[in-house]
């Protein structure tokens, strides 16, 4: 009775504890996860909705038919390199922020875009790059004709690491506000110069705060659909813009889906990656 008594009191305090989180996960995680596998194993009905037959066709199609393999090299290429525009832009910048006297108030400015919505940040530099927007205005009060701005990949490149930059900046400003600086010193001590010091005994220190701003940062810029939609003017189609318009106008379900699934995919092997590189306690840092 006893022992009884104990394994009740033991799953009730489990499941006032980690019950509601575990639930939380299982309904808005897990369980769409699911549905999501389900429906990306189906087919396309007669009028755009979920049917049988089940089958791997729609993962066949889309790494079969090149276009397909285009539209995902393209997102990984545009995330990648506006990932390490970022990582040139946020590295100088946390190191600036952390030993920044009014390093609070820098902080709250990295932060202050968050408290915009998303889609009218992105309509901010239609208005900015348009060709009688600000910068032509800067641009022909020089005396310059006009530059063609907003549609192109360049106005992409430029949305994609100004909304991105502050997911970069805040772990790699953690991560420089645990620096041991005593350990440069020891480095100049035993004879490194500036930069063989920096690059020993400093930068080591920022790599698991550099990895994780780097992840946070590549992720959505490989999944944006808005971006590309608005800046690109529908001459840059990534990932994101092919599962949108699945899901929309051409009414394939089953097909999004296996889109859907396959940059989960990619995303939980750029997880597994930085927990592999990180150890045991990488994806904690991460969070």
């Amino acid at each position: 009775m006893r022992e009884a008594a104990s394994l009740r009191r033991n799953l009730l305090r489990f499941l006032l504890t980690v019950g509601p989180g575990a639930w939380w996960l299982f309904a808005f995680v897990l369980l769409p996860s699911v549905l999501v596998l389900i429906a990306s194993l189906m087919s396309r009905g007669s009028f755009g909705q979920l049917a049988p037959p089940l089958g791997l066709h729609n993962y066949v199609r889309f790494f079969t038919e090149p276009l397909f393999w285009e539209i995902l090299g393209r997102s990984l290429w545009i995330g990648f390199w506006a990932t390490v525009l970022t990582v040139l832009l946020g590295y100088p910048l946390a190191f600036y922020i952390a030993q920044h006297r009014h390093k609070q108030f820098l902080l709250l400015l990295v932060i202050i875009p968050f408290f915009t919505n998303f889609l009218i940040r992105v309509y901010a530099w239609i208005v900015l790059l348009q060709r009688e927007g600000v910068v032509n205005a800067v641009i022909t009060a020089f005396g310059l004709p006009p530059a063609e701005l907003f549609p192109s990949s360049f106005a992409v490149y430029l949305a994609t690491v100004y909304t991105y930059l502050p997911f970069f900046v805040l772990p790699l400003y953690a991560a420089v506000e645990r620096i041991e600086w005593n350990q440069l010193e020891a480095a100049y001590d035993l004879g490194a110069g500036p930069l063989r010091g920096f690059w020993e005994a400093i930068f080591p220190q920022t790599l698991p705060g550099l990895l994780a701003g780097f992840l946070l940062t590549f992720i959505p810029a490989v999944g944006t659909f808005v971006i590309a939609d608005l800046l690109g003017g529908g001459k840059v189609i990534l990932i994101g813009n092919l599962i949108q318009q699945q899901f929309g106008a051409a009414q394939n379900w089953a097909f999004g889906a296996a889109c859907s699934m396959i940059l989960m995919g990619l995303v939980l092997l750029g997880l597994w990656l930085y927990a592999w590189s990180q150890g045991e306690r990488g994806l904690d840092e991460l969070v």
